[in-house]
């Protein structure tokens, strides 16, 4: 029983250990003086030896007209290069700490039995993309990184290593929205940090493969999908999962009949 169990979280285990050890490097840093991780999700130095930078703050950045020491950019395109051609969208399901907060509305939701026809709102899940590009559209207009002023996952660091101020109530309203208004909401219908690392990572070596043979189409898989879609969208002959698949493996562990797996993309299929 306890082995069926894990098998049935191990990724879920990884993803929130790593997630809550992220939130206390950078805690330590603040709290106890540590020389991990400083800085925040956006910019953060790593050993005090270099930066890692979050590429779509880095064009918003640019677009607002500033520019960006040389430490910054060569951080921004470490990440680029590591989500677009290695880790795919991994970083809304491993990295940002909203996600925890979104999981937790999800898991709510279903222990309270609201299904996506109890939504109050019908969101169409391109608008993200909408609001990627408006983001770029509005920072040279008010001159500075515009999604960056309402992002939340600069809040909720800002929350828990400094405390929260008025920054909460946005916190708050993204997973309320979730809990009450939209499925999957924020992450899989707003968030344009979710759809630039979407288009970033077509091309990423790591994705999620289906075998068709070993397949019983029990759909536990689309039962914890957050992108329910990209479940369609898998190749008729490479088998493998596209799209805007945040590689979270919660498909992998549900699946009894093991026909889902990590596996590296094959281009020559």
């Amino acid at each position: 029983m306890m082995n069926n169990i894990i098998k049935k979280n191990r990724y879920l285990v990884l993803r929130r250990t790593l997630q809550f050890g992220l939130l206390l490097l950078f805690g330590g840093a603040n709290w106890w003086g540590w020389k991990f991780l400083m800085g925040n999700y956006s910019s953060a130095y790593v050993l005090e030896s270099f930066y890692l930078t979050d590429p779509h703050a880095v064009l918003q950045t640019f677009a607002a007209g500033f520019v960006m020491s040389t430490d910054a950019i060569v951080g921004g395109i470490i990440v680029l290069l590591f989500y677009g051609l290695i880790a795919g969208r991994s970083f809304c399901s491993w990295v940002c700490p909203v996600n925890i907060l979104t999981d937790l509305a999800t898991w709510m939701r279903k222990k309270w039995r609201l299904s996506e026809n109890d939504n109050f709102l019908r969101i169409n899940r391109k608008t993200r993309y909408w609001i990627l590009g408006l983001g770029l559209i509005l920072s040279p207009i008010v001159g500075v990184a515009a999604f960056e002023v309402i992002n939340p996952i600069g809040m909720l660091h800002r929350g828990v290593i400094f405390g929260f101020g008025m920054g909460w109530t946005f916190v708050v309203a993204v997973f309320l929205f979730d809990l009450l208004f939209v499925e999957y909401g924020w992450c899989g219908h707003l968030c344009p940090l979710g759809a630039f690392y979407t288009l970033s990572s077509r091309f990423a070596l790591i994705k999620v493969k289906h075998d068709a043979e070993k397949c019983t189409l029990c759909m536990k898989c689309k039962d914890v999908c957050h992108e329910i879609q990209v479940l369609d969208l898998i190749g008729e002959e490479s088998g493998y999962i596209k799209g805007a698949c945040s590689n979270c493996g919660r498909c992998v562990e549900v699946c009894d009949d093991d026909a889902l797996k990590f596996s590296v993309y094959n281009y020559k299929t």
